[in-house]
């Protein structure tokens, strides 16, 4: 087992550091692929124990990522995204302990049959091998992913953004530690330890091989980037750009609930409504209630002149707002012509992550759900449900709006593939 890597910073040595750091993972991923499920597991209670004890250390250094981050004149949205609390912390280590009590998803058989020749064939899962992951602003990102990849038996390599570099420093000292009580290498989990911008770039080039897939977490120019310059597998969403549609049929009183939750429960992530859709036909009763409590609730509504009539404060809408993600207290509201028309809007402004409807019209309902086309769509529920905790999968390594291998949260099982086994008595093919 190497001894652990130094930060770097700005030294010339980068290239060699990171075809390291690739290397490790690769001969860690060979281990974890055959590593036992209780041995995992042992390493993932650890990693949680070990959360839990550190946490003055973890938010020590989290206050110094917060107060850099003020003082850098970053937006309230960022520093929500960046700070931890003792709350916070409890949820990471209680994640862990989540995914380690999901089923090993390494091993299992998903189909089997027997040819007419006498084969028989099995296709399995698999690890995907090391995954990739770069991320900004949320330290909890390093605990997640490490966690889901060894669960699934894959190595991780993470490149925190350098806005949260200390905070992740503390917590990925927690799952090494973890790894080292459950006799796991400790490469298994490798954070890069360096804030040159370069080293996302030698990672996306994949380190020579080693890097299977890339997943990255991340405002919109991050995503961009990783999608354009790759040179392996991406699992990724450009953004969230995600709607509310309230129906004619909708009680006004869930409408409420669910909107003021799903823009203001958290603003800056990516399961957050950016656009309010209502029925035209209920905008008597529900227009002007539910405009006026975002308002009142400090979120900024930008609409066109039928919205800015219910109330004064609303700021004129262009048409640039409706595609996109604020990753803040601000929403564009909009009345259209029934779920059809707000359909088409989707269609034409949404991103495929996180779309819902509030109606109490079952069919208008299912219309939606079947028609809509975004990796999670809900019913009389918050979008903030988007999220891979929330789905049981303990966490998330990522949201996925593709449609290969991976949509939506992707957890432990989207972490891995599949293989054929094929078992015979002598057959050749004639």
């Amino acid at each position: 087992m190497s001894a652990p890597l130094k930060a770097l910073d700005g030294t010339p040595d980068l290239t060699a550091l990171m075809t390291d750091l690739g290397a490790g993972a690769r001969r860690a991923a060979r281990v974890l692929a055959l590593a036992s499920g209780e041995q995992k597991d042992a390493a993932l209670a650890a990693m949680a124990a070990s959360i839990r004890a550190s946490a003055k250390e973890i938010l020590a250094a989290n206050a110094e990522d917060v107060a850099e981050a003020k003082a850098g004149g970053m937006s309230s949205a960022f520093v929500d995204r960046l700070a931890l609390n003792d709350a916070r912390i409890n949820a990471m280590a209680d994640g862990i302990d989540v995914v380690r009590a999901i089923k090993d998803p390494v091993g299992i058989v998903t189909e089997s049959w027997m040819r007419p020749n006498g084969m028989t064939i099995e296709r399995v899962r698999v690890p995907l091998g090391v995954v990739g992951v770069i991320f900004e602003s949320r330290p909890n990102v390093a605990a997640d992913a490490g966690a889901l990849c060894l669960k699934s038996g894959n190595a991780v390599i993470l490149r925190g953004g350098s806005d949260s570099f200390r905070s992740c420093r503390a917590i990925h000292q927690c799952l090494v530690e973890g790894l080292r009580k459950a006799g796991l290498p400790e490469e298994s989990i490798a954070l890069v330890p360096t804030r040159d911008r370069a080293a996302v770039g030698l990672m996306l080039g994949g380190l020579n091989g080693a890097i299977d897939v890339i997943v990255p977490r991340g405002g919109k120019n991050l995503v961009a980037r990783v999608q354009d310059e790759a040179r392996v597998p991406v699992f990724a969403h450009l953004e969230g750009v995600n709607h509310v549609y309230v129906d004619k049929a909708a009680s006004l009183d869930m409408a409420k609930t669910i909107v003021l939750n799903a823009k203001m429960r958290r603003p800056g992530v990516c399961g957050a409504a950016e656009t309010l859709l209502i029925d035209k036909a209920a905008a008597e009763t529900q227009l002007k209630p539910l405009v006026t409590m975002l308002l009142d609730a400090g979120c900024e509504v930008r609409g066109g002149d039928d919205i800015q009539r219910a109330d004064a404060r609303v700021k004129p809408v262009t048409d640039e707002d409706w595609a996109t993600e604020y990753e803040d207290a601000i929403i564009s509201a909009k009345l259209v012509n029934g779920v059809d028309d707000a359909l088409a809007h989707i269609a034409r402004y949404g991103s495929h992550h996180t779309d819902a409807i509030v109606t109490e019209d079952a069919a208008i309902a299912e219309k939606f759900l079947n028609e809509v086309d975004s990796a999670i769509v809900l019913h009389n529920a918050s979008t903030q449900f988007a999220d891979g905790g929330e789905f049981g999968f303990g966490a998330e390594i990522g949201i996925a709006t593709g449609k290969f291998h991976a949509r939506g949260p992707v957890g432990a099982e989207q972490l891995t593939s599949f293989k054929y086994r094929v078992r015979g008595t002598g057959q050749t093919r004639p």
